[in-house]
């Protein structure tokens, strides 16, 4: 399913990705693959479930904001009204569903805590569910490199 292309742009993109004007053009031409090349095989590892996405992800403890991570068990015949209503707020990210009684994941980030568990009351109010707030305790750093 992936070829040393592939697996050489996914080692790549885990060291970071350029901040600059041309940031596809940089990472392309250190792999030596055309802009358009890199950003097609990317979109065809994001469309074959490889990739489940492809972003930036922000610490934004290290900015002077906060996030959580929250969840949710919400009813199954729910579960789409609630994500509507839970991915309206612009503070949360990365909404996933998982095969357990808590059901529903998502972070919210803000500039504060204070900001932060405004967000959580409102998700509740607003979906009629408790939300479990599970904040970060300790950080592990997990790296998936494709060795040669």
């Amino acid at each position: 399913m992936m070829d040393d292309t592939d697996r050489a742009i996914v080692n790549a993109l885990q060291g970071g990705f350029p901040v600059s004007d041309h940031p596809f053009a940089e990472v392309a031409d250190a792999l030596g693959l055309r802009e358009a090349d890199l950003i097609g095989r990317i979109a065809a590892m994001r469309a074959a479930g490889v990739l489940s996405r492809f972003g930036p992800m922000y610490n934004a403890d290290r900015f002077g904001g906060h996030n959580t991570l929250v969840a949710m068990q919400v009813p199954a015949e729910r579960f789409d009204e609630v994500a509507a209503q839970v991915n309206s707020f612009p503070e949360v990210a990365h909404n996933y569903q998982r095969d357990h009684a808590l059901n529903m994941w998502f972070v919210v980030a803000g500039e504060s805590r204070a900001e932060v568990d405004r967000v959580l009351t409102e998700v509740e109010a607003r979906t009629g569910l408790p939300v479990y707030d599970m904040p970060k305790i300790r950080e592990f750093h997990v790296g998936l490199r494709f060795e040669a």
